[in-house]
């Protein structure tokens, strides 16, 4: 029988409890070791048999618990993330994180709305001491983009959400991205590629990482200029399949963890070349019909 535990664990002593990331890059680099920590344990599970065991080590003043009483702790996340609300991806476990240490704000899609940005607005300007990342994190196989993807395909479809507004407004944001995504693929693959038996997952795939990657774009010039400074945003796509993040960038094979999204046009030229030669999209388009 295969067990998996999670615990969170305090061992009586500050030996085990990790200090908070004195900048944006090793606020990066912990999450990305978090996440790489967390796919060789489900490996472990996948291809093994017996327990293993998943351990987060708490500052119990991050609960409100001391020696002689209890508080109200204070907040002091490292990073924000802006995920989506999909259940399939519990932020805290993919990054293996505790309480008090990421700010989520999670909305179907993780596009930047109001309330979005409200959240963050009040994050970085109430725990701007703590926070040192900005992080969008999408997610293979996403619904909102899904359904976007086959409006864009399939124009009459989009005509069942026309007149639900809440809706359209989240695939209204994604059909740019989409439009960008499915041109760049057309450029490198040639006009044929929509007859792949993968293309619609591909261009699915495609547009989530680039959604991601504008979006922490977005919020890099957003918050920016009057956020606190050294604050950086970054971006990566949850892959629920293989539980790694992955992130192409412009002038590298690499794609494991989050990166830090594209500053220019440039960049973002060079950061859909990334996506579309990617050994993801590669094999997706190369998958045959069922």
């Amino acid at each position: 029988m295969k067990i998996f535990e999670v615990t969170y664990r305090y061992d009586g002593t500050d030996d085990m409890v990790r200090p908070q990331p004195v900048d944006a890059d090793a606020a990066r680099a912990r999450l990305n070791e978090g996440s790489q920590s967390v796919v060789a344990l489900l490996d472990g599970v996948a291809d093994g048999t017996g327990a293993v065991e998943h351990v987060v080590h708490l500052d119990p003043r991050d609960l409100g618990v001391e020696v002689g009483g209890r508080r109200t702790p204070a907040q002091r996340p490292f990073a924000a993330v802006v995920g989506c609300s999909d259940a399939r991806v519990p932020i805290e476990l993919v990054f293996k994180e505790g309480p008090n240490d990421l700010f989520v704000v999670r909305v179907a899609g993780n596009g930047l709305g109001a309330e979005v940005l409200g959240s963050l607005r009040y994050a970085v300007d109430h725990l701007g001491d703590s926070l040192k990342l900005v992080v969008v994190l999408g997610h293979s196989g996403c619904g909102a983009v899904t359904a976007a993807v086959d409006a864009y395909l399939e124009p009459a479809s989009y005509l069942s959400v026309a007149v639900n507004h809440a809706l359209r407004g989240i695939l209204d944001r994604l059909l740019a991205v989409i439009n960008a995504a499915a041109r760049r693929m057309a450029e490198e693959f040639g006009p044929d590629v929509t007859r792949r038996p993968g293309y619609r997952t591909a261009l699915i795939e495609a547009a989530s990482v680039s959604h991601a990657a504008l979006s922490a774009h977005t919020l890099q010039r957003h918050l920016g200029d009057d956020g606190p400074q050294g604050l950086r945003a970054a971006y990566g796509t949850y892959l629920i399949d293989a539980h790694t993040v992955w992130a192409p960038r412009a002038g590298s094979a690499d794609c494991t963890g989050l990166a830090y999204p594209p500053s220019d046009l440039a960049g973002f030229a060079g950061f859909a070349d990334a996506v579309v030669r990617s050994e993801r999209i590669r094999a997706i388009l190369a998958t045959p019909a069922p």
